[in-house]
């Protein structure tokens, strides 16, 4: 199955250069670009992509207010694509506001291409690009500037049994799959299971509004 995607970026150069790249998949196909956010968001609901490349800072509209616009779309628009922001290491809040806007993730614009190539297909299918460890950091150093919330947020982890809690803990401290398998003695299958059952739950859409809502929640202290 190809993958769609486009790529939204102010910089001409950049968006050739991804375009080349990822065009040259055989399971990846680049359906357009856009030089910033608000022709982005036209495009995405023209060509209805799989993936959205998602520059931060461009000017008209940033990439936070467009991946806000492609993920809670108004009445009658029914496409939804995952997003994926494409940051330098000098963005502070926008990564962690789009994650909690539902972006699937960052990628650092100077990451070798064949961190961009499966950045796309892990975000295509479903999962959150959270592996690298600066992701990691800058969501700890994020949260660490917000008290963590009470009420609704800290509630709605009573949904969730104590083992869907723990796998959750052991999300947001960014481990993989496999990591929470060996650590908890479970089969991977089973620790897929638990994920899915703590999304739908917690009304989350992946991995990454995962991690948010267990720093915000309390359920997670930066640091830890």
């Amino acid at each position: 199955m190809t993958t769609r995607v486009i790529i939204v970026d102010d910089q001409a150069m950049v968006r050739a250069g991804f375009a080349a790249l990822l065009a040259a998949q055989s399971d990846i196909d680049v359906v357009g670009e856009a030089p910033d956010g608000a022709q982005g968001v036209e495009l995405s609901r023209r060509t209805h992509p799989d993936v959205v490349l998602m520059d931060v800072r461009m000017p008209e509209m940033d990439g936070l207010e467009a991946a806000r616009l492609l993920l809670a779309p108004p009445r009658g628009v029914t496409h939804r694509p995952r997003v994926l922001m494409l940051t330098t290491f000098d963005v502070d809040d926008y990564v962690y506001e789009a994650l909690r806007a539902g972006a699937s993730g960052f990628l650092l614009k100077d990451a070798p291409p064949a961190d961009l190539i499966s950045a796309v297909r892990v975000v295509a299918s479903g999962d959150a690009l959270l592996a690298p460890s600066v992701t990691r950091r800058l969501i700890a150093d994020f949260a660490r500037q917000r008290p963590a919330a009470r009420g609704k947020p800290a509630l709605r982890l009573k949904a969730l049994t104590e083992r869907e809690t723990e796998v959750l803990t052991l999300v947001a401290r960014g481990r993989s799959n496999t990591e929470i398998a060996e650590l908890l003695v479970l089969a991977e299958q089973t620790v897929k299971t638990h994920v899915s059952r703590v999304l739908t739950k917690l009304d989350l859409r992946d991995r990454a509004q995962a991690v948010v809502f267990a720093y915000e929640s309390g359920l997670v202290a930066p640091g830890e």
